[in-house]
């Protein structure tokens, strides 16, 4: 699977930017998304092979945040950022935190005007990985990138 993520990040690599609906994106910020797309399937994984044994839900959960969260920062600062630097791990976690707490404050918001649960997550998706990709830029891998990034 890691091998095919890498594959279509080197056809993004040939593209220049992205334009999606009036908006000019970086070829990263793509990349970010596939490549968050492969992370969310090996936390899932992680936590069906944990229930498979049968650990209970909430330490399956935590065994696969715990991995998917280590594993999201290899993935992430090699295919997406081209960093291999493992020092970055502090601030990465510490990113991890922020978009944490920004997902429940805009989920808590929604929930003000009766989304249900579901609906408040679903919507704050795209938000949350614009938030995380231009924070992972600026603030975890800042020196490894060039400072091209979503504009419109």
């Amino acid at each position: 699977m890691n091998g095919f993520i890498a594959l279509v990040c080197r056809l993004y690599d040939q593209l220049g930017t992205i334009r999606i609906f009036g908006y000019q994106f970086d070829k990263r910020f793509i990349k970010f998304l596939l490549v968050g797309g492969l992370n969310t399937l090996f936390g899932y994984g992680i936590f069906v092979f944990f229930r498979a044994f049968g650990l209970h839900f909430v330490l399956a959960a935590l065994c696969a945040h715990i991995c998917g969260v280590l594993f999201n920062f290899k993935t992430t600062g090699a295919l997406v950022f081209k960093s291999h630097d493992n020092r970055l791990i502090a601030r990465f976690f510490l990113v991890y935190a922020v978009v944490y707490f920004f997902n429940i404050s805009c989920i808590w918001f929604l929930k003000q005007f009766d989304f249900n649960d579901y609906a408040a997550a679903a919507i704050v998706l795209l938000p949350q990985a614009i938030f995380s990709f231009l924070l992972m830029r600026r603030f975890v891998f800042r020196s490894e990138a060039p400072s091209s990034g979503t504009s419109e």
